[in-house]
């Protein structure tokens, strides 16, 4: 069984910065497909960032509004992926959850549609 916890949301001021945590546990894979989505009131879910990592490689994929903005990234060791978000806009307030898909899908997919997901942490950012 997946499971994933997020950590690390808050409020922060428009220009600031935050790092979210997603603690996982059963995605044993040595490649993992992994990524980060939101939903910001009255809209549809939107995949953020993915990051691609196997045992030779690892590749990113951003949102283009986050592009430049947002860093993803992987702790094999600790099971745990972070997403850095600098230079937060008001824009960018909305329920961050993190997600894992299942290899079959050859990492296609944006991460809201991923199989595996976490309860989300919310993010405000005030202007």
């Amino acid at each position: 069984q997946v499971q994933m916890v997020e950590s690390g949301g808050g409020s922060v001021q428009a220009g600031g910065s935050l790092r979210l945590s997603c603690a996982t546990s059963g995605y044993i894979y040595t490649t993992k497909c992994m990524g980060w989505f939101r939903q910001a009131p009255g809209k549809a879910r939107e995949g953020v960032a993915t990051i691609y990592s196997n045992s030779s490689y690892s590749s990113t994929t951003y949102a283009e509004d986050v592009k430049g903005r947002f860093t993803v990234s992987l702790d094999n060791y600790k099971n745990t992926m972070f997403l850095r978000m600098d230079n937060l806009k008001p824009e960018d307030t909305a329920h961050y959850s993190c997600a894992a898909d299942a290899l079959w899908a050859g990492c296609r997919r944006s991460p809201e549609s991923f199989t595996w997901r976490g309860q989300g942490t919310q993010v405000t950012v005030s202007s």
